[in-house]
C-alpha cells in the first residue's frame, strides 16, 4: 500500500474519530524527549526546542495527548521518577537552550554544558545526580540574572504556593546542613536529630520547633527565594508550552504517581500511618510482590465525602495543582488509591513483609495484622477465606455505602477532573491484570477503564484481559507500558520462535481470515510486519483509548525500565535530535509504527471486531 505522507492534517483526527477512537495519546516522560544538538545538556525538556519540534510531529501523525511521566524533583541518588515530589517540579526541565535566546543564560555556559559531538546520538541521558551537578553552574546564572521584575513575580508565586515552597526549599537546605539527603540519615548531631521531626513535634517540643523553623527561614531567606524563583521559572515554560500545544490540538495528561518523595513524608509526617507502607502484593506481573517503601496515608486522617480529613485535604491541594498544569490525568496504582496492600515498615527483610501484607481496608479480622482491623470497610462476613489475602475475589459483596467509602480518594481525582475538564474521559486507571472487587465496583461507579497491555495477552486463554477482542469502550489500550519490554524488543524475540506465528494465527482468526497475514518468502518473520498489524487490530477494537509509549512508534529496542532491578540505564532512554528522519526511514524499512498506513488499513475493513460498521469519510 502507498505511504501516506507525514503532515498536518485535520483528517487524520476526523479518521480517528471514525474508528471511534476519543484520545490517541504518546507517552512520555519529561527527560526523555529529543533536544537540538545546540541545546543538548544531556536530559531531554517538554519546553525545548527539540520537544517544540517532537510536539508538531506526533501532532502531524494524530496524536492529541501526550501523556508525561511524574514531573517533581529528585534527590541525589534517585533514579525513578515515582520517588520525585508532587508539588516542585523537577529544575532539569528548565530549557537552557531558550534562556540562551531570552538572555537569562550565556551562550558560553550553554556551550561548556553542552554534550560533546559524540555523546548527541547517545539514546541514554546522563543520571539524575551527574545532570544535577552539571546544571547547577546554569542555575546559579540564571538567578544571577534575574531583574526586579522577576522579584516581583517570584514574591507573589512564593507567597500563592508557601504551603509546598518553604518545605521543600528547607529539606534541600537541610539535607547540606545535615551532611545526607534522606531526612531519617540526620542523625550525626542532636539538632540533626530534632529536624528530622520538625514539621511534627512532640507536644512538649512544639514551641522550640516553631523557633527553629523562623530560625531556618531567616537563615535560609536567599535560599527559599532562589528556590521560588526556579520554580516561577517552571511554571512560565509550562505556561508556553500549552500556548503552543493549543493551536496543535494536543492535551497534556500528568501522571498521579501513588509514591510520596522523602520531602513529601517529612514535612507531613501526621498524614501518613507509622507502622506501614505501600507495596505491591504477588501477582501476574510481578510473582515476588514488590516492596515499594512508599508511606500510606492514615486512616485516622482521611475523614469523609462531607466531613474530609487533613489527608483529603492533602490529596485535593494536590490535584488542584495538577489540573491547573494539564488537561487529563494518568492513576499510578488505582489499588493504592482505593484499597493499598500494605506490609509492616519494621520487618527487617522487606519482600517477606510484602509477601505477608494486607489490605488496608478488607482486613477485618485478619489475625495477622490485628492493628489493621479498625479500618475495615469490608465486613467478615464479606470476606471468602478460601482466596489468598491479595485475590481480586477475596472480597465478595459490598453495598453502595461502603463503595462510596472506598472511593474517597478517586473521588477527588473525579470531582477536580470535572471541575478543571468537565468530563471524565481524561482518567486513565492502570489497573493491570490485578483488579480487586472492590477496585472494580470504585471503577464501575464512575464508569472508568482499565488498561490492555496487549503484549501480555494469553492467546489460549479466550477471556485473557488482554486481548484486544476483550476491551471495552471505556477501556485503554496499549501495546506495554514503562515497565514493560518494548514491543519491537519483545517481537524480535518472538520471531526467533513460535511466538510469532502464534500471534499472526490469531489476529487471523481475530479479523476473519483463514491463514495468518505471512508473508512465506521470508526466511525470517519481519518484526514490523507482526507489530503493524497489531495495531491495526487495536485501531479496530472497541477501547476508545489508545496509548502508544515513545519507543513502540520508533522501532526502538532499548528497555526504559526494568521493575525492581537496580540499574544505571533504567529511566534514562531518550529520542535521538534525528527522530523525526529516523521515522521517515524506518517507514520505508518497516522498522517503525507506521501509523498513517494503520490507520487507512483499518477503515479499509470497514467493522470493528463486534460488526459495527465503520463509515469512512
Amino acid at each position: 500500500m502507498k505511504q501516506s505522507p507525514i503532515r498536518h492534517d485535520a483528517r487524520v483526527s476526523e479518521l480517528l474519530k471514525t474508528l471511534n477512537i476519543d484520545v490517541f495519546a504518546i507517552q512520555i516522560h519529561d527527560a526523555s524527549f529529543p533536544s537540538e544538538p545546540v541545546e543538548d545538556c544531556g536530559r531531554g525538556s517538554p519546553y525545548s526546542y527539540g520537544a517544540e519540534r517532537f510536539f508538531q510531529f506526533v501532532a502531524e501523525l494524530g496524536f492529541n495527548v501526550v501523556q508525561l511521566g511524574p514531573r517533581g524533583s529528585l534527590l541525589k541518588g534517585s533514579s525513578s521518577p515515582y520517588d520525585a515530589t508532587i508539588f516542585s517540579r523537577n529544575p532539569l526541565s528548565l530549557p537552557l537552550g531558550r534562556f540562551v535566546d531570552s538572555g537569562r543564560l550565556s551562550r558560553n555556559t550553554l556551550q561548556q554544558l553542552r554534550l560533546p559531538a559524540g555523546q548527541l546520538a547517545d539514546r541514554l541521558g546522563l543520571s539524575n545526580t551527574e545532570l544535577l551537578d552539571r546544571y547547577q553552574p546554569a542555575f546559579d546564572e540564571v538567578i544571577a540574572n534575574r531583574d526586579e521584575k522577576d522579584r516581583e513575580l517570584t514574591q507573589q508565586y512564593l507567597i500563592d504556593n508557601e504551603h509546598w515552597l518553604v518545605s521543600d526549599a528547607l529539606y534541600d537546605a537541610l539535607s547540606v546542613e545535615h551532611g545526607a539527603v534522606w531526612w531519617r540519615d540526620w542523625t550525626l548531631t542532636p539538632q540533626a536529630i530534632f529536624d528530622q521531626k520538625i514539621y511534627v513535634p512532640h507536644a512538649a517540643n512544639q514551641a522550640e520547633a516553631e523557633q527553629r523553623l523562623l530560625a531556618l527561614r531567616a537563615k535560609y531567606a536567599d535560599r527559599i527565594f532562589d528556590y521560588a524563583f526556579i520554580q516561577w521559572l517552571i511554571h512560565v515554560e509550562h505556561r508556553a508550552l500549552r500556548r503552543r500545544l493549543a493551536p496543535l490540538g494536543i492535551q497534556l495528561y500528568a501522571d498521579l504517581q501513588v509514591g510520596l518523595s522523602p520531602q513529601d513524608v517529612w514535612a507531613r509526617q501526621s498524614l501518613f500511618h507509622p507502622n506501614y507502607l505501600v507495596g505491591a502484593p504477588p501477582s501476574r506481573t510481578n510473582a515476588e510482590g514488590q516492596p515499594w517503601g512508599f508511606s500510606v496515608l492514615a486512616p485516622e486522617q482521611l475523614g469523609t465525602h462531607e466531613h474530609p480529613g487533613p489527608c483529603m485535604d492533602f490529596v485535593r491541594a494536590r490535584l488542584q495543582r495538577t489540573m491547573l498544569e494539564c488537561d487529563g490525568v494518568r492513576i499510578d496504582h488505582p489499588q493504592g488509591w482505593v484499597d493499598p496492600w500494605v506490609y509492616r515498615s519494621n520487618d527487617p527483610d522487606p519482600i517477606h513483609a510484602v509477601q505477608n501484607g494486607a489490605r488496608l481496608f478488607s482486613s477485618p479480622d485478619e489475625a495477622t495484622h490485628p492493628e489493621l482491623h479498625r479500618y475495615a470497610i469490608a465486613e467478615p462476613e464479606q470476606i471468602d477465606r478460601e482466596q489468598l489475602p491479595h485475590a481480586d475475589h477475596r472480597v465478595i459483596q459490598l453495598c453502595d455505602s461502603q463503595v462510596e467509602t472506598y472511593a474517597r480518594l478517586i473521588d477527588i481525582v473525579v470531582q477536580e477532573t470535572l471541575h478543571h475538564a468537565g468530563s471524565i474521559n481524561p482518567i486513565a486507571c492502570e489497573i493491570l491484570s490485578t483488579l480487586p472487587y472492590q477496585v472494580q465496583r470504585v471503577l464501575e461507579r464512575y464508569q472508568l477503564g482499565r488498561f490492555r497491555v496487549i503484549q501480555k495477552a494469553k492467546l489460549d486463554q479466550p477471556n485473557d484481559v488482554y486481548r484486544i477482542e476483550n476491551a471495552q469502550a471505556r477501556d485503554w489500550i496499549m501495546f506495554g507500558t514503562h515497565d514493560t519490554p518494548g514491543i519491537w524488543q519483545l517481537v524480535n524475540h518472538w520471531c526467533d520462535g513460535d511466538e510469532y506465528a502464534r500471534w499472526m494465527d490469531y489476529l487471523a482468526a481475530l479479523n476473519g481470515k483463514e491463514t495468518a497475514m505471512t508473508d512465506p518468502t521470508i526466511a525470517r518473520p519481519s518484526p514490523g510486519q507482526l507489530i503493524n498489524q497489531i495495531f491495526v487490530s487495536m485501531l479496530k477494537s472497541n477501547a476508545r483509548h489508545l496509548v502508544i509509549f515513545f519507543p513502540d512508534l520508533f522501532g526502538m529496542t532499548d528497555r526504559f525500565n526494568e521493575p525492581g532491578v537496580v540499574s544505571d540505564a533504567n529511566w534514562r532512554l531518550r529520542l535521538p535530535h534525528d527522530f523525526d528522519e529516523n521515522y521517515r526511514q524506518g517507514r520505508t524499512s518497516e522498522s517503525v509504527l507506521d501509523v498513517a498506513r494503520c490507520i487507512e488499513r483499518a477503515l479499509s475493513d470497514h467493522r470493528n471486531f463486534t460488526g459495527r460498521e465503520i463509515n469512512t469519510p
